[in-house]
């Protein structure tokens, strides 16, 4: 590869026998995964030479690029900066280090980096199914959505920042996932491409998913009752014995993400308020609380038993019944009127009887 790279002839790769030739130097960035227009800087580290180090990049047919090695405890490191990354800039890296004896005797090329660009194209979006609160041990399939012609998928779970992320592609986009535990809890995006490229697209919107069954079940109580007139105020109040920092609200059937609210005290017994203010029938339906602590933010506690809140009354039967109260008082409006002319016309004929007698 050294020798298609940089011209026939130009350079040999070491076979061995050079004490001053690492055969195999180690090529790495801080991920291997980088946003557009970011900046990269890909580290080959030479153990045993002060020689001038490559950069190739495989399919290319540019000049490998050269960097003069630095000594850092104990190793001579070279830093080859890719700024900004561009989407011609995505592929698979290997370095080589140069004798100092001889420049044109090359290492073994080190393993291979890919480095995959993503923001290329516009970011996809990411649904769950059933939904994306599972009790411990259901199912959940996440689906990636593009209107764009991507023919690879890519799910990423976000983990600790010592962790860097890597893209592994597949064709469908569907990702099963179950029966869920602790493990599958988390925050996930994902990203669309295309077969035999090392760009992506801008990743999805995060979607979390929270699994329930971790602590003991919460309860849940409605303030001033669980049945209130249109237009009043209610607080949902959930409740633990658990000593839990965070509590989160859902309602069955909304498909909206749980409300979160911070517990009022950090030891037992813990609890939060969910204020609904002005309730209208949207906030009708069934409810439930959730317990979590911030250092597993996706790892809920049993549900509370459900809450029905009813919301009685409607400015739509206040109409009603005030179009009806109208519609009595004209018809009596029309009666009287009726009465009054009718008397009218009687006390007309009596007295045109009385004069022509």
């Amino acid at each position: 590869m050294a020798s298609r790279a940089a011209g026939p002839g130009r350079v040999t790769p070491a076979a061995g026998g050079d004490r001053n030739v690492q055969r195999t130097p180690p090529l790495s960035p801080p991920s291997p995964v980088v946003a557009l227009g970011e900046k990269v800087t890909l580290l080959c580290s030479l153990r045993d030479t002060s020689g001038t180090s490559y950069l190739l990049k495989e399919g290319g047919a540019a000049t490998p690029q050269p960097m003069a090695p630095s000594l850092s405890q104990g190793r001579w490191l070279s830093l080859f900066s890719l700024d900004p990354v561009t989407h011609t800039h995505g592929g698979t890296y290997r370095c080589y280090g140069s004798s100092n004896h001889n420049g044109f005797l090359w290492s073994q090329p080190s393993n291979p980096l890919e480095l995959q660009v993503t923001g290329v194209d516009r970011p996809p979006s990411l649904t769950a199914q059933p939904g994306s609160l599972l009790l411990s041990g259901d199912s959940v399939t996440l689906q990636c959505h593009s209107g764009s012609s991507f023919d690879r998928f890519a799910l990423v779970k976000d983990s600790e920042p010592t962790v860097p992320p890597h893209l592994d592609g597949q064709h469908s986009p569907v990702f099963p996932l179950g029966p869920v535990g602790h493990s599958q809890g988390g925050r996930y995006r994902c990203y669309g491409g295309h077969s035999l490229s090392s760009t992506w697209s801008a990743p999805s919107a995060p979607l979390d998913i929270l699994v329930a069954g971790m602590y003991q079940k919460p309860s849940l109580r409605a303030h001033p009752g669980p049945s209130v007139a249109w237009g009043q105020n209610v607080t949902l109040q959930c409740l633990s014995e658990v000593g839990l920092d965070t509590f989160l609200l859902s309602k069955e059937g909304s498909g909206a993400p749980p409300q979160r609210r911070p517990g009022q005290k950090r030891t037992a017994p813990s609890q939060a308020s969910f204020s609904l203010s002005a309730v209208t029938l949207v906030h009708g339906g069934t409810y439930r609380c959730y317990g979590s602590n911030s250092d597993h933010p996706y790892l809920l506690s049993q549900p509370s038993e459900p809450l029905e809140l009813v919301v009685a009354g409607s400015p739509a039967q206040d109409y009603t019944v005030g179009n009806l109260i109208r519609m009595a008082m004209a018809a009596l409006v029309l009666v009287v009127l009726g009465i009054l002319l009718f008397q009218a016309q009687y006390d007309q004929r009596g007295t045109q009887d009385a004069a022509r007698r």
